[in-house]
C-alpha cells in the first residue's frame, strides 16, 4: 500500500469515526466487492456472501472512534470477512447435524402419514410466507429459490442488475426465515428450509 493510499484511508477512517456518511460510502464502494468475493470463496453462496458484506461494513460503522485505531484497513476487513464466513460455516454444519438428529428421531417416532401431514403443513406455511413478500422479492425468490435459476439469469430475465437480484433474494430469505421461526416449531423450519 502506498503512503498516499494509507493517508487517504486514515483520513476517511478519521471522518467515519465522527459519523461522516460520505467517507463511509467511499470506503464501502472501494472495498465491498473485495469483501463479497472473499466471502463467496469461503461460503459458495451469493446470499450469504452478501450478508457478510452488510455485517462487515455495519461493524466498521459501529466502531465509531475505534476506526482511528485501524492500521491496515484491507487487512482489517479481510479478517472480519473471514471470521464472519467461518461463523456461518460453523452454524451451517451445526444446522446439518441438528437436522440429521431430528430426522433420525422423526423416523423413529412418527409414521409416514404423520410425515406427509407435517410436510404438507410446512409447504403451506412457506407458501403463506412467500405470498407476503413484496412483489419483486417474491418473483426473485420463486425464480432463484424454487426454480433454481442463477442470479445472472434472473437478472437478465427481469432486466435487473445481479446485485439487485442478490439483494432481493437476501431480503426474501431473511423474511422467510423470520416468518417460519415465528409460525412453526424447529422441526418444521428444518423441513421447510430443505424444500425451499
Amino acid at each position: 500500500m502506498s503512503v498516499n493510499t494509507f493517508d487517504i484511508e486514515s483520513e476517511l477512517l478519521r471522518r467515519i469515526s465522527h459519523g461522516d456518511q460520505d467517507a463511509f460510502k467511499v470506503i464501502y464502494e472501494r472495498f465491498h466487492e473485495k469483501v463479497y468475493t472473499f466471502s463467496l470463496w469461503y461460503l459458495k453462496s451469493e446470499v450469504e456472501a452478501e450478508e457478510v458484506v452488510q455485517e462487515v461494513f455495519l461493524k466498521l460503522w459501529q466502531l465509531g472512534a475505534g476506526c482511528t485505531k485501524i492500521g491496515n484497513l484491507a487487512g482489517f476487513l479481510k479478517t472480519l470477512s473471514r471470521n464472519r464466513s467461518l461463523d456461518i460455516l460453523r452454524k451451517r454444519a451445526h444446522a446439518v447435524r441438528a437436522g440429521s438428529a431430528i430426522a433420525a428421531s422423526w423416523q423413529e417416532t412418527h409414521n409416514d402419514t404423520e410425515k406427509q401431514v407435517m410436510l404438507k403443513d410446512a409447504k403451506k406455511i412457506l407458501e403463506e410466507a412467500i405470498e407476503l413478500l413484496p412483489e419483486q422479492q417474491k418473483l426473485v425468490y420463486r425464480l432463484c429459490g424454487q426454480q433454481g435459476l442463477k442470479n445472472d439469469d434472473v437478472a437478465k430475465r427481469l432486466n435487473l442488475s445481479p446485485l439487485t437480484v442478490r439483494t432481493h433474494m437476501k431480503l426474501a430469505l431473511r423474511f422467510l426465515r423470520t416468518y417460519l421461526v415465528r409460525h412453526t416449531d424447529v422441526a418444521v423450519v428444518l423441513i421447510v428450509l430443505k424444500i425451499c
